[in-house]
């Protein structure tokens, strides 16, 4: 999946930004209040959405 892809989805379902590091971008969700890391690579692969995506508890794009 591209990453913009991914981005706009997670946006989508109410995650925010909450930092940039030094390869990854950091997103939280409000309302389970957990945090992931997103790679900064143009593709990632599909069981990394996944990962993201039930980590954050949120459904799949």
């Amino acid at each position: 999946m591209k990453r913009k892809d991914l981005i706009r989805h997670l946006t989508k379902e109410g995650c925010v930004l909450v930092r940039e590091g030094g390869k990854y971008s950091v997103f939280l969700n409000p309302k389970t209040n957990k945090e992931i890391p997103v790679t900064r690579h143009n593709e990632i692969a599909g069981f990394a959405v996944k990962k993201i995506c039930k980590e954050l508890g949120i459904e799949m794009p």
